[in-house]
């Protein structure tokens, strides 16, 4: 397991907003009529790419768009006189969604012609980012200061938002580092030890399975997994140890049914007697081999306070695998035989699988149940 920070945050990308394309072929007279403003300008405007004359969209455009402009306006200076301490993240909401509308109207020829200048808030959006920005950080930094694991992950999410809203604001990327340690569980891995050398392969087939898995998980969360070379190297006091231990495990117990069952035919020719055929009944005995190999293990999976010894779960999870094969012979007149059966004496014994596959396969319940169950614990942190 790599020891690589790789951070949570989606940053998000502002589109222009193109739905309108898909608003058939209102006007967005009706839109407008509701107080759905922004709706009306963006149906207005596919409208006219359509038809440029249109006088009821050319209409519903200029109405529409004074009514959307004074009301993201008058939203933002509500929001300004607002005691909510991240204000400025809905003023920022409230610009974008004015820009994205002078912007289509720019790309439509037609709407200019009605609106011939749309006002941007360039300058405006800015100022806005920079001040939420600011509270963002000042909030982190206080949360940090609180010294705990909880104000520390708030803390990194605030300094991530920083960092979104204005890239590289003072020393946010150091922030999210310091954040991130200050929050993360630090939990060594025990690996599942196995003493028949024989499966050796396999069990680290299935280890580093685990290990793959971990390893994506701690990428998406504030836990990281560390091998005991890795604490050992690094000097580490974990948080907690995830042990993972086979109780049991038993591989290719074999059994084999063998079921006798006669099947008959009427109506068989069976000879000729004076020149006349003769019919009857005949029979066979089909005689079917059913090899069943079962193989399965029961995996032991403990999480442990490393400071206080204390177990925070344990779960036994249980993994099986049977693999069949059906095959047959018969005794008797072929004649009697059904098309099944027919099928089934065509086919002859298959080999098994290897020991090593067999184990393989039984620990792919378990790491399907496994990796549930990491997901379920640590999702509470």
């Amino acid at each position: 397991m790599k020891k690589i920070i790789l951070y949570i945050s989606v940053y998000p990308i502002v589109f222009l907003t193109l739905s309108f394309f898909f608003f058939g072929c209102s006007s967005g007279k009706r839109s407008l009529e509701k107080g759905n403003y922004d709706q009306a300008v963006y149906k207005a405007v596919s409208r006219l790419q359509k038809n440029t004359g249109n006088p009821k969209a050319l209409k519903t455009l200029n109405e529409a768009y004074r009514y959307a402009s004074d009301d993201h306006l008058d939203n933002v200076r509500q929001a300004k006189l607002s005691s909510n301490v991240l204000r400025w993240e809905t003023v920022i909401k409230e610009y974008e969604d004015l820009n994205n509308l002078a912007e289509v109207i720019k790309r439509c020829p037609s709407c200019r012609q009605e609106i011939s200048v749309p006002e941007r808030y360039i300058s405006e959006l800015a100022e806005a980012k920079l001040n939420a920005a600011t509270i963002r950080y000042a909030r982190g930094i206080k949360l940090l200061e609180e010294n705990n694991r909880l104000s520390a992950k708030q803390a990194y999410y605030d300094f991530e938002k920083a960092d979104q809203l204005y890239p590289d604001f003072k020393d946010v990327v150091k922030k999210l580092d310091e954040a991130y340690w200050a929050a993360v569980i630090k939990v060594i891995v025990q690996p599942v030890e196995l003493n028949r050398s024989i499966y050796k392969y396999s069990n680290e087939y299935f280890q580093n399975k685990i290990y793959q898995y971990l390893e994506n998980y701690e990428q998406r969360s504030f836990i990281k997994f560390y091998t005991p070379k890795e604490a050992r190297k690094d000097e580490l006091i974990p948080d907690q140890v995830l042990s993972l231990n086979f109780d049991d495990f038993v591989v290719g117990q074999t059994y084999v049914k063998e079921r006798v069952e006669e099947v008959t035919r009427d109506s068989v020719k069976v000879g000729t007697t004076d020149g006349k055929d003769i019919y009857g009944t005949v029979k066979a005995n089909v005689v079917t081999f059913e090899k069943t190999i079962s193989s399965a293990g029961l995996l032991n999976v403990t999480v442990t306070d490393w400071r206080t010894k204390n177990t925070l779960t344990q779960e036994k999870l249980q993994g099986v695998f049977v693999w069949q094969d059906r095959w047959g012979t018969f005794r008797g007149d072929e004649r009697a035989l059904r098309n099944e059966d027919i099928s089934l004496i065509e086919k002859r014994e298959s080999l098994p699988p290897a020991p090593q596959e067999l184990f393989i396969e039984f620990t792919k319940p378990l790491y399907a149940q496994l990796t549930d169950k990491i997901r379920r614990f640590y999702s509470r942190y």
